[in-house]
Formats: C-alpha cells, structure tokens, sequence
C-alpha cells in the first residue's frame, strides 16, 4: 500500500482540498492480490488503489469514456492521463491525513476504476507519440 501511495504522491495525483458545497467525493477502494511464480509460491503481493467509478454521473463527473482497443503493461499507466473534469475522491483509507482529515481529494490525474481513465490516458500517449512525428497507421 505505501508503494502504490509513493506513486500517488510522486504523480501528483491529487491535491487535498476542502470539499467544495454540493459536491459528494467518490469513494475507493484498495485491491490486492498476489502474484505467484512458476512454482506456484507467491513472489510479490501488489496493493492498488481503485476509484469507485461505478458512482460518478455523466455529464457531471466525465463526458467520455471511448479509447482505442488495444493493450500494452505499463506500471501505473493511469496516473500519467490528465482529468478535464472537476472530480473529488474521499482520502484512501489507511492513508487519511491526521491534520487535514476533514479535506477531500481533488483529483488531477486519473486512477485506476474511473469510468475515464482509459481515454484519458489514451489522449495524454497519443499526445505524446505525436510529438515525435509518429503517425497512426
């Protein structure tokens, strides 16, 4: 859990604010699991913080979740998409600032679990690419 917040925080994924009036911060959730070997012991355990997306609106806390299908594994790929949205996450359990407990998290880069962050990552990559004068083929 303390790799996954390092990340977080290196990213700048969010900055804690007051909760603006009217607004009602998503919630999330940690997931873990366990990655085993060929032998089938467990080499590494792995914590990630998930948004609970299945609660934003749209409209309201995203527009649009398209983008291309295909894959590619890219360790914390997510934290590197930028959010055109307002959007407010409760602080993650475990990890609740002891002198600003009553701020919420103001979301800059998307996270795992919101219904844009695919696309939002798929932008930022293809913003990316271009400006080395790749094309799309």
């Amino acid at each position: 859990m303390k790799s996954e917040m390092d990340s977080m925080y290196a990213n700048q994924v969010w900055t804690l604010v007051d909760p603006p009036q009217g607004i009602v911060p998503i919630g999330n959730k940690w997931i873990f699991k366990r990655k085993m070997g060929s032998d089938g012991k467990v080499e590494t355990y792995k914590a990630r913080l998930v948004a609970k997306g299945y609660k934003q609106r749209e409209g309201i806390d995203y527009e649009e979740t398209f983008s291309p299908i295909w894959q590619m594994d890219v360790k914390t790929a997510f934290l590197n998409g930028h959010l055109q949205e307002e959007l407010y996450m409760d602080q993650p359990e475990g990890f609740i600032s002891k002198t600003e407990s009553h701020k919420v998290c103001k979301l800059q880069r998307s996270i795992y679990g919101l219904k844009q962050a695919s696309r939002s990552w798929n932008l930022r990559f293809d913003e990316a690419i271009k400006s080395f004068d790749f094309s799309q083929n």
